[in-house]
């Protein structure tokens, strides 16, 4: 009975140390190395106007209205919700799911001017989490005449407000050039 005792409070000490190591000492310490090798990323990559946080950079969301760059549909609760990010269970067999599209392709492209077969994939299709803050440039292009005409802006004018939210490919090389929807929003509004 002594050996079990002591076999368990060995067992015990090993399981306080390691959740004060990792569950405590480690996050603490890579918090803090994120807080000073990348503040603005760590504090959630929030984006201000006029000292208002309108959102973050990581996380899409509504944007409703023909004056704004629309971003990915979402499938995340009622839509863009992160508390329920997720996408939907529907493969590409999945007769409703294509319905869907089609829809979507049909009215995208009478908003964009555009046969629906122009229309690129991102814009129809909801990202795996739902919350996809990017689009592709071409889905950007398309919107650009047609935000350009809502809000009586040059149509060169509302391009700058794209490039000026587009990232590019990670390291050069890694992923897809893409736009920050709420990023070209915000350049929209400040462009008036």
């Amino acid at each position: 009975m002594n050996a079990l005792l002591r076999s368990s409070l060995a067992g015990l000490r090993v399981l306080l140390v390691m959740t004060l190591l990792l569950g405590l000492a480690y996050p603490l310490l890579v918090l803090g190395l994120a807080r000073v090798l990348a503040p603005h990323q760590a504090a959630g990559s929030l984006v201000e106007v006029d000292g208002r946080v309108v959102g973050s950079e990581l996380l899409g969301q509504r944007f409703d209205g023909p004056g704004w760059f629309w971003g990915r549909p979402s499938e995340a609760g009622e839509g863009y919700d992160g508390l329920s990010s997720a996408g939907s269970n529907a493969g590409p067999n999945d007769a409703a799911l294509v319905a869907e599209i089609a829809e979507r392709q049909v009215a995208l492209a009478g908003a964009s001017g555009v046969t629906p077969a122009d229309v690129p994939a991102d814009a129809v299709t909801a990202s795996g989490s739902g919350l996809d803050p990017d689009v592709s440039p071409r889905w950007a292009e398309l919107q650009v005449p047609r935000v350009a005409a809502e809000r009586g802006l040059d149509e060169d004018r509302v391009r700058q407000a794209v490039a000026a939210a587009t990232r590019p490919r990670l390291l050069g090389v890694l992923g897809e050039p893409r736009v920050n929807v709420l990023l070209a929003n915000v350049e929209l509004q400040r462009l008036g």
